[in-house]
């Protein structure tokens, strides 16, 4: 590991799980749309400034194994466990046109298709089943709802927003229909 500056505007790039092997792979879980691009992007910094540089990323199931230059044996390895890694933005692609990086929507107002307020956006998780909005007001407790365009069908970056959809979002019942209802 080296020591570099602190990034100007980190950008979380991917998350350090486990040891892979005895020669200091580890499994990685990749926020890159190819997740094999993990180090397509230059080095990566932990939050401490420890640069670590990919020397090669293949899939593997649901992660990558990636084996850095600086990490030479298991030990090593093992002491990345839960490592979050990130690069400058300034050095990632411009985004197309309603393209978005998710790091982009985090503070973002959280609106109901109603026109209610309801908090704003807190963090993405993605729990294997895919990405999770989570979004609090600061007084109650923050919920989840899943990151699809039905539940979220408009996020405006210009003016600070993404709308819900309160029912396909979960948030408020949905009506059931079932078969051979008459009412």
């Amino acid at each position: 590991m080296t020591n570099a500056s602190p990034l100007q505007d980190p950008v979380l790039l991917a998350t350090v799980g486990g040891a892979h092997g005895v020669r200091g792979e580890v499994r990685v879980r990749s926020f890159t749309a190819d997740p094999e691009d993990v180090g397509a992007y230059g080095p990566l910094t932990d939050a401490k400034g420890n640069r670590f540089t990919v020397v090669s990323a293949r899939a593997q199931k649901n992660v990558v194994v990636v084996r850095f230059r600086e990490v030479a044996d298991r030990n090593a390895a093992e002491l990345l466990n839960g490592r979050e890694l990130f690069v400058d933005r300034s050095v990632l692609p411009e985004e197309g046109e309603d393209e978005f990086y998710q790091a982009d929507l985090v503070g973002l107002d959280v609106r109901l298709t109603t026109g209610e307020v309801i908090g704003e956006i807190l963090a993405f998780h993605d729990f294997g089943g895919g990405d999770i909005l989570e979004i609090g007001d600061g007084e109650k407790p923050s919920v989840m709802i899943p990151f699809t365009e039905a539940a979220v069908p408009e996020v405006d970056l210009d003016l600070g927003f993404v709308l819900v959809e309160p029912v396909a979002a979960g948030l408020r019942d949905a009506v059931e229909a079932r078969e051979g209802d008459e009412d």
